[in-house]
């Protein structure tokens, strides 16, 4: 369902006040300028930038922490890829990443948790992103260039190129054993590389991974940030302590998702904004997106430098 109005938007999450157009205005600008103003407290350096940027954003609400993305079919997935959801086209793709890339094996827990890694995977990482993938992926999704229009190329390229590491896990359980892999992961990461800050996306049904993460406090504290890719809300998120924690949280929806209907996610994304107003969760609606619309779309570096800087 396309997102046509501020009103209707206004209307959809249960805003309390109404905003006008030129309101909406304002603060569109507002946040461009605070971005382009913090280049040099960024964490992350620019890489493909012009290629990547969100195209148009036509509606800010909650101060900026909610934003509509314009998503063009044409545009972001037929003009994008030489064949459609397959392979992007050469120019937005590095190989460069694949000097580092290799396979690991981490026993823990009783079992061997399977992962891939690019950049500084074996100590000295500055900052680590590991993807967890949803139902009928593994760890190869995290890591094919080609794929998602090259955004997992993109954020390889972001990590390599400063001083990070890039993981991608195979999960074959979405409930305590996965829980427990991941977490002996993230341990063994800030092992190798102390100091380091560690940030978790999940897509789809990994989401349920991240929540449980999010969850536990002896968890929680061993991470810096969460983004969310079309994933599942979790009601007891709200009752588990983790609003008074304040790990960044970054929720990534299209309108068209017929897996998780985006409008039950806004109105999650409301309930943490009206349980805990200064929390920091950001929601991202890419308008006609479908459910991997996301994990094609994200800005990377755009998210990991907003959770970076908090």
């Amino acid at each position: 369902m396309a997102v046509r109005s501020a009103h209707m938007m206004m209307t959809l999450v249960q805003a309390s006040a109404q905003a006008t157009r030129a309101a909406l205005a304002v603060l569109l600008v507002s946040a461009f300028v605070a971005a382009s103003g913090q280049a040099s407290a960024e964490a992350l350096a620019p890489y493909k930038d012009k290629l990547f940027r969100y195209p148009k954003v036509t509606e800010t609400l909650f101060n900026g922490d909610f934003t509509v993305v314009e998503y063009s079919k044409q545009r972001d997935l037929r003009d994008r890829d030489k064949v459609d959801e397959r392979e992007v086209f050469g120019h937005f793709v590095s190989y460069k990443p694949r000097r580092s890339q290799k396979d690991y094996v981490l026993e823990a827990n009783g079992r061997a948790v399977k992962y891939m890694g690019v950049g500084k995977a074996k100590g000295g990482a500055k900052a680590i992103v590991i993807y967890i993938h949803g139902q009928g992926g593994n760890r190869f999704q995290g890591m094919n260039d080609v794929s998602f229009g090259g955004n997992f190329n993109r954020i390889k390229n972001l990590m390599v190129r400063n001083g990070g590491a890039f993981l991608s896990a195979d999960i074959s359980d979405f409930g305590k054993k996965g829980t427990q892999d991941i977490a002996a992961l993230i341990r063994y990461q800030r092992q190798l590389s102390p100091g380091t800050k560690v940030v978790v996306a999940c897509g789809s049904m990994g989401g349920i991974i991240c929540w449980n993460l999010l969850k536990s406090s002896k968890t929680a504290g061993l991470l810096n940030g969460i983004m969310l890719f079309g994933s599942p809300k979790d009601p007891g998120f709200l009752s588990s302590g983790a609003l008074k924690r304040r790990v960044p949280l970054y929720m990534g929806y299209g309108s068209a998702d017929t897996v998780y209907n985006w409008e039950t996610q806004a109105r999650f994304f409301k309930q943490i904004k009206s349980s805990a107003p200064s929390y920091p969760v950001r929601f991202t609606l890419f308008d006609t997106g479908t459910h991997g619309t996301p994990i094609r779309m994200t800005d990377w570096r755009l998210v990991l430098n907003w959770i970076l800087a908090q």
